[in-house]
């Protein structure tokens, strides 16, 4: 959706100055919210808030027979809906594509830093394996929804348990749970997407400035064993973005990570326990 011409120039004026219209520096990120439990009936759920961006994410586990490439692996399916109440833009009806490319992101995050133990999901090899459903849902839209999301799913996913089922009939009793978590690993990621408007890079834009942004690319970072990985990139947009513009957006990587993923580590442990 195209912004007034005027606030476009403003913005990108401001940038320049690294100033923000609410007073931020490019790459500073708006307070960030955590919440769990926020679903009785889920295997596990959080809430996220990123200024006025506003997520809920879901977990719900099924029993299926495993892929055929991954006889021993259970596995994961992630959706994204935008709700009509998240902004003007959004309409009731199937997801369109900016959610599609959430919940692909998303996906591809978790996937990739090996933050679920795929192996331990498995039941019975070659027949059952337990199937996680990550539910994302946006309630309130005001800028990066993206990361908003990677964040509330990884919250969500923390929280996990699996539910009661009984191996002999092969039955899950949904809305009885058992103590045991999700097997997860200490690859927990961290999605960071950085937007260009004009010459300039930033984090964490609200949505007047993500509507003004001429390219858009997200990476999913963890630190196994402390070592910084780039574990996923989505590049998103159709202007390209420079040699120049990479390099800084990876030396921003480490000092964006180091910042706010020990904060953020903080509250996701205060919270479960």
């Amino acid at each position: 959706m195209q912004i007034p011409n005027i606030n476009r120039r403003k913005i990108s004026v401001l940038l320049k100055e690294n100033k923000r219209l609410d007073g931020r520096s490019n790459y500073e990120h708006r307070p960030i919210h955590i919440e769990t439990g926020v679903s009785n009936l889920a295997e596990g759920s959080a809430r996220v808030r990123i200024g006025k961006t506003d997520v809920i994410v879901g977990i719900k586990m099924n029993v299926q027979a495993p892929y055929t490439d991954h006889q021993d692996e259970g596995t994961m399916v992630v959706s994204m809906e935008f709700s009509s109440t998240a902004g003007e833009r959004y309409e009731p009806g199937p997801p369109k594509m900016d959610s599609i490319e959430i919940a692909r992101v998303v996906d591809r995050g978790i996937r990739e830093s090996g933050f679920i133990d795929w192996k331990k999901l498995c039941i019975e090899s070659g027949k059952r394996v337990w199937s996680v459903n990550v539910d994302i849902y946006c309630i309130n839209d005001d800028g990066n929804a993206m990361d908003a999301s990677a964040l509330a799913a990884v919250v969500a996913l923390k929280t996990a348990v699996f539910p009661v089922y009984d191996e002999e009939i092969e039955n899950v009793s949904y809305g009885e749970f058992t103590k045991n978590p999700l097997p997860l690993t200490s690859n927990l990621p961290l999605t960071m997407t950085f937007y260009k408007i004009g010459d300039n890079l930033l984090l964490d834009p609200t949505r007047d400035e993500e509507d003004s942004s001429d390219s858009r690319i997200t990476l999913a970072i963890s630190a196994p064993k402390k070592d910084k990985m780039i574990n996923a990139i989505q590049k998103g947009a159709e202007t390209p973005l420079s040699e120049k513009d990479l390099d800084e957006i990876i030396q921003q990587i480490e000092k964006t990570y180091d910042l706010i993923f020990p904060d953020i580590e903080k509250k996701i442990k205060d919270i479960v326990k």
